[in-house]
């Protein structure tokens, strides 16, 4: 239990779905709680979990889009005074919203979600800034993305722009202890604000019994279309350009090969299921294409798939964070896919930490990945066990879609028939990697992470174990 009990106040777009920030906010709140704190959350879309929705939060609201836009890239819908009122009007507006809500439940220690790193809605940032301020609040920035990681560059696009990310983002009060996810992102913010963070890095459940099939998920291939002596290949990632999905086409196309099917065929796969002539490859993604502002990915994906002969199935609206229904279907969990998979692909070119990579080490499902920079900087001296893609691209195709080496994509689905027809090479490699990741990154490290920044003073009053400042 902690000293006193703090009543904490979680701030976020949303919470509650399968995308990295909101999956670890639950773990947060969890161990949090299991400290003997209150949560309570809010955001602008709740998903399945509870909490205060306020519609304003929303990072999807078109006015929110259109003020990013006109912040990272391009002065496009206002001139400079223009865009200043706006980004006032909407500051003061949520200002007011946030301070009623917080006043109202109590709060009295903040957490700020990504919203004064990724700035997905500037207002927000300055709002929560203002309000934190003014109340002279306690507060931990969990800052997982920073606007300038964006994978297509930014610039700030007028002196307003720049004020806003030189004050809040972030903003630097000894009040506000800053956390981040690697070590990269600590040594960024360090050198372009003058911010000294904490990592603490992502994590997951390794303590609890694995997902299993169980009465709910048992019709889950069926459902979907794949039979039992299909090979299922997953993707259980958001579907946006940076997670680099079309390299996952490219695996599967291979991995496709009549040669290697034959292998298949031969060997029979890892659990004695039989592998056919009639016995399908496919790539199943169950991530959601929302975050892709565009809206041109989803389809290049598409197209790839269909001109490289690969099957894909996009099964966005059949999977969620918890079980339910949806428009009179039944919904699994994203849990519920992995227990099904029989290889995880996880390309991704720019990562904050890895969740998705966290979740099939713990269910035991051989991983397949490109070594984006994060993994290359603090998880790979880990020792994991994977298929790997490299780390270099080759270029790009005609639509825009990474490419590397076929060589490598080769190399990895020559590796992958190994994993998926010998049972005994990959109970030793998903045994390996579930060991690393008891030890490095399960609830138990978290808690020995979150402990010294939710401490308490004899007053009663929460406190910052140091200053999140330098210089």
């Amino acid at each position: 239990m902690a000293d006193r009990q703090l009543n904490i106040g979680v701030f976020h777009y949303k919470v509650g779905g399968t995308d990295g920030v909101s999956l670890e906010i639950d773990k947060w709140k969890q161990v949090l709680e299991e400290m003997g704190h209150r949560v309570h959350l809010y955001a602008g879309d709740l998903g399945s979990v509870d909490g205060t929705l306020i519609p304003e939060l929303y990072h999807h609201l078109a006015a929110h889009e259109r003020l990013y836009h006109n912040t990272f890239c391009e002065l496009r819908d206002f001139d400079t005074q223009a865009y200043q009122r706006e980004l006032d009007r909407w500051a003061l507006e949520l200002e007011r919203i946030l301070r009623n809500s917080i006043l109202r439940q109590g709060i009295d220690f903040i957490i700020a979600q990504n919203v004064w790193s990724v700035a997905a809605s500037p207002p927000v940032a300055i709002a929560l800034e203002r309000v934190r301020r003014s109340l002279n609040l306690p507060t931990v920035a969990h800052n997982h993305d920073f606007y300038w990681e964006r994978t297509d560059g930014v610039a700030l696009t007028s002196a307003a722009a720049v004020e806003l990310a030189d004050k809040y983002l972030p903003p630097r009060d000894p009040r506000i202890t800053h956390v981040v996810i690697n070590s990269l992102a600590q040594r960024e913010l360090a050198e372009r604000k003058g911010v000294q963070a904490r990592i603490v890095p992502n994590v997951f459940e390794f303590e609890t019994p694995s997902w299993k099939r169980d009465s709910y998920n048992q019709d889950f291939r069926a459902q979907i279309g794949l039979k039992e002596n299909d090979l299922l290949i997953l993707q259980a990632t958001r579907i946006v350009p940076r997670k680099g999905i079309e390299l996952a086409i490219d695996f599967v196309k291979a991995l496709n090969a009549p040669h290697r099917r034959a292998q298949l065929q031969e060997r029979g796969l890892y659990d004695g299921r039989p592998f056919s002539e009639e016995s399908r490859i496919v790539l199943v993604l169950a991530g959601y294409a929302q975050d892709d502002v565009t809206g041109q990915y989803p389809a290049k994906l598409r197209r790839k798939a269909e001109r490289e002969g690969v099957d894909a199935l996009f099964i966005e609206d059949r999977v969620a964070s918890r079980r339910g229904s949806r428009n009179g279907h039944k919904v699994y969990s994203l849990w519920d896919t992995y227990v099904f998979a029989d290889l995880v692909t996880y390309p991704s070119l720019w990562e904050g930490w890895g969740n998705q990579l966290l979740e099939a080490i713990y269910a035991r499902v051989p991983v397949m990945l490109f070594e984006y920079p994060v993994y290359r900087a603090d998880i790979k001296a880990r020792g994991l066990r994977v298929i790997s893609l490299g780390d270099r691209l080759q270029g790009r195709d005609e639509d825009g879609l990474v490419q590397v080496a076929p060589a490598v994509i080769e190399q990895a689905a020559d590796q992958a028939v190994d994993l998926l027809t010998r049972g005994d090479l990959r109970r030793e490699v998903v045994e390996h990697n579930f060991g690393v990741g008891l030890q490095h990154y399960s609830m138990a490290a978290l808690r020995g992470y979150l402990a010294p920044l939710f401490q308490t003073n004899g007053h009663g009053n929460g406190r910052l174990n140091g200053s999140g400042i330098t210089g």
